[in-house]
Formats: C-alpha cells, sequence, structure tokens
C-alpha cells in the first residue's frame, strides 16, 4: 500500500527555517522530520511513499536522488559515471516525488496523486508530524470502520480545530480546523484513505481539511481512530527545539518505533 505524504505548503510559522528548506527537509536529530515518519511507516512495512511537493520541490527531490550517497559507502568511475555500492545501509524504500504546484492547496495536491496510487486504498500524512500510532491496528480499525477515510485523532488542547465525535468514538460527526480556543481531540493526520475520497475534491483550490471532509462527514463516511500515545506536529521553532530535545536523549523518541 502506498503512503501519501503532503510535503508542498511554505510552512510560514517555521520561517526560521523554511526560508531555506521547504519544512518537510527541516531536521530532527540530522534527519528531515520527514524521514522520522516514512521510518514509523516502513517499520510497519509501507515502503511506496508518494511526495506531494510544491515550495523548494528541488531540494526535496535533490534529497532522495542523493540518499544513498549521504548513506553508503561507493565507488564511482568519473570516466563512464558507472556507481559501485560498496554495502547496503540505505533505506529499502520506492520514493515517488511530485511537483504539485506553489499554490494548489492540500486537497488539490492529494488528486493531483490520483493517477499514481492505481484506484487502490493509500495511507495519507503530513510532512510535519510524528507519532508512535500503530499502524496495523490504525489499518484493522478503517477495514472495520467502512468509511471512505479515517483520520487519527490525538489529544493537543489549544491550538487546533475541534472533532466532535459519535457516542462511542468511532465516526466524526463535525469538524473545524484550528480555531482558536478549541481543545480536546485534533486531527492529527496519518489518515487511511479510499479511492472514493477523490470524488469529494474539486480541484486545486480547496484545503483537504475543509469542504472535502466537510462532505465525507455529511456522507457518514469519516471515521476516526483515536489514538492515546504520542502525537506531535512540528509548527515552531519550539517544536522542532522539543523534537530535538527528544531524540538527543539517547535516541529514545517516543515515535522512534524501529530498530537502528
Amino acid at each position: 500500500m502506498k503512503v501519501v505524504l503532503l510535503a508542498g505548503g511554505y510552512g510560514t510559522r517555521l520561517s526560521e527555517e523554511t526560508t531555506i528548506r521547504p519544512k518537510p527537509l527541516v531536521e530532527v536529530g540530522g534527519k528531515p522530520i520527514m524521514w522520522h515518519i516514512m521510518k514509523v511507516y516502513a517499520h510497519y512495512g509501507f515502503n511506496d511513499f508518494v511526495v506531494l511537493g510544491g515550495y523548494k520541490v528541488d531540494m526535496i527531490r535533490e534529497y532522495f536522488l542523493r540518499h544513498q550517497a549521504r548513506d553508503t559507502d561507493f565507488t564511482i568511475d568519473l570516466g563512464t559515471g558507472k556507481v559501485d555500492w560498496l554495502e547496503h545501509r540505505s533505506d529499502n524504500w520506492r520514493v515517488t516525488v511530485l511537483d504539485t504546484g506553489l499554490e494548489t492547496m492540500t486537497a488539490g495536491r492529494i488528486k493531483r496523486a490520483r493517477k499514481y496510487l492505481d484506484g487502490e486504498r493509500f495511507c495519507l500524512t503530513y510532512g510535519d508530524g510524528v507519532s508512535d500510532v500503530n499502524m496495523h491496528e490504525l489499518m484493522s480499525f478503517h477495514e472495520k470502520s467502512g468509511a471512505h477515510c479515517t483520520l487519527t485523532a490525538v489529544t493537543q488542547p489549544g491550538r487546533y480545530g475541534a472533532l466532535h465525535l459519535s457516542d462511542d468514538g468511532s465516526n466524526v460527526k463535525g469538524f473545524r480546523e484550528k480555531g482558536a480556543t478549541d481543545g480536546g481531540l485534533i486531527n492529527g493526520g496519518f489518515f487511511v484513505c479510499e479511492p472514493e475520497i477523490f470524488d469529494v475534491i474539486d480541484g486545486d483550490h480547496q484545503m483537504w481539511e475543509e469542504e472535502p471532509m466537510a462532505r465525507l462527514v455529511a456522507q457518514g463516511k469519516l471515521a476516526s481512530y483515536h489514538h492515546t500515545g504520542y502525537w506531535q506536529s512540528m509548527d515552531s521553532l519550539r517544536d522542532k527545539q522539543v523534537l530535538e530535545g527528544l531524540w538527543g536523549k539517547g535516541k529514545s523518541a517516543p515515535w522512534k518505533v524501529w530498530s537502528d
């Protein structure tokens, strides 16, 4: 199953870093935040990624083109350009990088990836948040829900929009993004989507978290998986410092579910 990562935004709330690089490439512990997210998915066997770039997409392309050379010793014949890798230490991932436009909104970026998803179920997440969510349990919940999309609900008081859930907590009844005084459960990303979600996206001008998700709510096809473990987005320099601090403590960061 493919994993789609939204990686095209300007990241203006982290402008100290994003004036020189796209937010998914801002580093935590010497590795891009996007690498941490991909490692979590890869731990559960999801190794086929589609990265939806936009702002500074060339830097994302270059990162993956040079990924193996950064991590692996090699011999290169400068005359022919032939490269012999001396050992295999790089991540065994398949990565597709798409330029989905500089001004395209999140829903539009997702829809532009449609032809690369083979009409199948896929995972979707943001390129700036980490979690220890169990992807197998999330997938199992989604399969039982019968929904077109399952989001991961997490607890993060204050800065984000609120979810109104059904009494048993398994379905989303209402959604409001990034209200100033909201608290309780929020949309933590880490979605599982069926191809039917493309039917609720009109085009480039739409935010995924607005009209498309409201349409899924109206259809009763947006489910909620309550994750009670760790979750943290990287929206500000303070968030980055929090993640750096956790990673620096003997590499025991709570989202590090994989082994070295």
